[in-house]
């Protein structure tokens, strides 16, 4: 036997030595996989897409991006780039949709950005004006990963832009409205200016009361007393007529409308604090109040704001609803194919498919067969057969085949695009749940004029010196400052917690509407079960999957795809060869000599007859087929070796989830647009009852199911798709969960970043503690009032012990709003929020 050549000894050591190292991508920092490891490279790439934009960013002279990368210590993400071309950006019906021509000649867009994730993104982005000539501003919202785009049309294109955003790792996607956007970021500044004024105003005002509470103790010279109570006057004069004067509008237009809320006694508190204060200054006699004054308005905008930005934060999320379809479209003009501007296309036009591509339009097919994925539409998970004659709808995905589609309908007119208005009406007429503050503010009002005149007349009689600081007092100490920030700070506390534990929530009326009961529908694809075909069952020979394996890695199939994912690439598979792929329902090979199919039932019958009767074959076929999977034979030299069971998997963690929810008092049940058989089947096996299992359901008729629930009681939607957009926008309550599309999430009051529907649990028992939590608070402030009005009016307390007690109760509410325990675990399995929600037998009802 012939020893081997030392030459070959150490090149097979030094292989298995770079084998075994673990690479690093001089990207991303991810591991670079072993088969693009390129020996004697000085960088490695764990894609081509990290390789490209290396290259673009070390061609542009941004190195230093690397450098702040490390330094933030930012999480790994490979770059994703598409080459794209982007010329329909410049398309004229683009520029007038999408852009804003300004006086000075410039032009300004927004685009909406792929793989923003740290601080040296920013940096990045906003270095674009230095490397494409022509860019004037790049302004990048890291939060809502919108960058803000100004530049000089006679100078660059705007698809060179875009293409040049594309090749540093951050595709771009037009945003709509951009002037809205402007006019909600005008309003956003002016309420941060209003912010820090009262602020300002707050830190000054307490300096100079400081000064006159220790020249109250110890004495003071008149001269520095009146400095102090003029200056204090003027900054509280400042705080009221500027930063607090929303209250004061507020108040005047509940007046016009006839319909009272929280601003008309908050305007009446400040108005007669300020009234005082300023008369006993030009008096130079009397207590001023001018810290307390500055401070409520301060902690009061704050609540405020904390509101608004929920609100937008719901607003924004209708925005992504309109990134569902492409924004361009090959169109087919003769012997020409052009990319145009979705706004281009007209009916009739010719538009051309490429596979994997999604459908922009909704039309006919004209040429071609090919299969759809309607996933997005109708959540039906397995792919639809279309040929000449079919109809396809805008935001299907073309799996196969090139198409060409005669176009119907465009943009908001398609199937989708009404889906998304319907989404956007639900949204607006879905009247929020009025807080128990603002209808309690009308007849608190009646109730503390109607005081404060019995408390003027009765010291007007019993104490005419005395009358008017005691009804000062009563209306100073009656405001109900702490009334309006105890729903505020409470939710606040709690939206925060729950962000921070992957339960994003829009506003508090979502919480206030989880903590009651009613009827719970369940998506079924993607919600209840996995959303996606996996290998249920394999039954036979278990040496046959990695040759089963091996041929299936040949295949693009969605079937081979799943036994690939369960079973894995094999090492060593054996030589495949002759593969012969059948678009009936099959794959056939040759695998080590030894001859392969795979495939349906009837498919194998045909390559293979007489091996389908069998008794175990056709026992295991009947009882795949009876769980609503398909089966999947698997034959080696003429004889079935296995049959697999392949489908969508129910979640593992459902059947409890559903138990523990009906224990809480959930009325459950489930929708889909599946057949109602199988519907029916997961039904069953989680226990659901038949009247509330509705399947073969389309978009628009499960915004009808909702609506014929709601009329019995709160409908709380949970699914996933953009097929439950507008349900989940007409219900109740909607909630979008892990892994849903984005409209879904637009159209949600609720998103849970965990998958499975245990957090729903825990959900449910934190929302109950936090609408138990404003209560305690509105009860504690109500108290605080009713025994504050009743001391003023006695004469007990004088305006200054009004105006101290005044800020201590919103602080009081402000403690009771931390001491909240709602989204915060201690591992006691849910008793405090924890949305892991344990057992789930312990939520009481409300």
């Amino acid at each position: 036997m012939a020893t081997e050549s030392p030459i070959r000894q150490v090149n097979e050591a030094l292989d298995a030595q770079r084998s075994s190292v673990e690479f690093g991508c001089a990207h991303c920092g991810l591991p670079v996989p072993k088969g693009l490891i390129s020996p004697g490279a000085d960088k490695q790439f764990c894609c081509h897409g990290c390789e490209a934009v290396y290259a673009v960013i070390h061609q542009m002279g941004l190195d230093s991006y690397y450098r702040l990368k490390q330094r933030q210590g930012a999480q790994t993400q490979p770059a994703r780039t598409t080459g794209a071309g982007y010329v329909a950006f410049d398309h004229e019906a683009f520029v007038t949709r999408c852009c804003e021509d300004r006086p000075d000649g410039l032009r300004s867009t927004a685009f909406y950005l792929e793989g923003v994730h740290c601080a040296a993104c920013l940096w990045l982005v906003e270095k674009l004006p230095g490397v494409v000539p022509g860019v004037v501003e790049s302004r990048l919202n890291m939060h809502k990963s919108l960058v803000g785009l100004t530049w000089d049309p006679k100078q660059v294109d705007l698809s060179k832009i875009a293409s040049a955003l594309d090749s540093l790792g951050y595709p771009p996607h037009p945003a709509r409205d951009v002037a809205a956007g402007a006019m909600v970021t005008r309003e956003n500044r002016r309420e941060l200016v209003r912010i820090g004024v009262s602020g300002a105003a707050v830190g000054n005002a307490m300096i100079l009361a400081i000064c006159l509470y220790a020249g109250y103790f110890t004495g003071i010279e008149d001269e520095y007393r009146m400095l102090f109570r003029w200056v204090g006057m003027g900054i509280a004069l400042v705080a009221l007529v500027w930063p607090g004067a929303v209250f004061f509008r507020g108040a005047w237009s509940a007046i016009r409308t006839r319909t009272p809320h929280m601003d008309l006694p908050i305007a009446l508190g400040l108005a007669a604090g300020g009234l005082a204060g300023t008369v006993n200054t030009l008096r130079g006699d009397g207590e001023v109040y001018f810290d307390s004054l500055t401070v409520l308005v301060f902690l009061l905008l704050v609540g405020r704001a904390i509101q608004r930005r929920q609100q937008r934060r719901a607003a924004d999320a209708v925005e992504q609803l309109f990134r569902l379809t492409p924004v361009s479209a090959r169109r087919v003009d003769g012997e020409t194919v052009a990319e145009v501007p979705i706004e281009a296309l007209e009916q009739g036009d010719t538009v051309e498919l490429i596979a994997g591509e999604s459908v922009p339009v909704d039309g006919e097919v004209l040429y071609g067969g090919s299969e759809i994925d309607e996933s997005l539409l109708t959540g039906e998970s397995r792919p639809v057969g279309v040929t000449a004659g079919d109809r396809v709808h805008a935001g299907s995905v073309n799996l196969t085949s090139t198409l060409r589609v005669r176009v119907h309908a465009t943009g908001e007119r398609t199937r989708v695009g009404a889906l998304m208005s319907l989404v956007e009406e639900s949204t607006r007429n879905k009247a929020p749940v009025a807080q128990a503050a603002d209808r309690l503010a009308g007849w608190f009002v009646v109730t503390v004029i109607s005081l404060a005149a019995v408390t003027f007349a009765f010291w007007l009689w019993r104490d005419p010196v005395h009358a008017a600081d005691h009804t000062v007092a009563l209306l100073i100490v009656a405001c109900p400052c702490a009334l309006g920030l105890a729903t505020p700070l409470t939710l606040a506390v709690a939206i925060g917690r729950a962000a921070r534990r992957g339960v994003l929530i829009k506003g508090g009326a979502a919480l206030e509407r989880m903590a009651r009961c009613g009827t719970m529908l369940l998506d079924k694809t993607g919600t209840v079960t996995l959303g996606k075909t996996t290998l249920v069952h394999w039954f036979g020979d278990e040496k046959v999957k990695p040759l089963a394996a091996a041929v299936e890695s040949h295949s693009s199939h969605r079937i081979a795809g799943a036994m690939i994912e369960a079973l894995g690439i094999p090492d060593h598979g054996g030589e495949v060869a002759d593969v012969v792929q059948s678009d009936t329902g099959g794959i056939s090979a040759r695998v080590n000599g030894q001859r392969m199919v795979i495939g349906s039932s009837d498919y194998v019958g045909r390559c293979a007859p007489g091996n389908t009767d069998r008794g175990w074959v056709n026992d295991h076929v009947k009882q795949i087929t009876e769980e609503s999977l398909t089966p999947v034979l698997i034959v080696v030299d003429g004889e079935v070796k296995a049959v697999a069971g392949f489908g969508d998997a129910v979640r593992p963690d459902a059947r409890e989830a559903i138990g523990a929810l009906r224990r809480m008092g959930w009325r459950m049940g489930m929708v889909s647009g599946d057949h109602q058989a199988v519907v029916s089947q997961v039904a069953n096996g989680l226990g659901l009852s038949p009247e509330d299992t509705h399947g073969g359901v389309m978009p628009e008729q499960k915004v009808e199911l909702v609506r014929r629930y709601n009329k019995l009681g709160p409908v709380v939607m949970v699914g996933d798709g953009v097929n439950d957009a507008a349900a989940l926008a007409a219900a109740t309550l909607g909630i979008a969960v892990h892994g849903g599309a984005e409209a879904s999430l637009a159209a949600a009051d609720i998103y849970l970043s965990r998958p499975g529907l245990t957090p729903i649990i825990g959900l449910t028992k934190a929302s109950r503690q936090v609408i138990g939590g404003i209560r305690r608070g509105m009860g504690v402030s109500l108290a605080y009032n009713a025994v504050g009005v009743s001391l003023a009016a006695l004469g007990v307390i004088n305006p200054l012990i009004a105006a101290v007690l005044m800020p201590v109760s919103s602080l009081t509410v402000l403690g009771l709003a931390l001491s909240s325990r709602a989204f915060m675990s201690d591992g006691a399995g849910g008793e405090s929020g924890d949305i892991s929600g344990g057992r789930g037998d312990e939520g009481d009802k409300p």
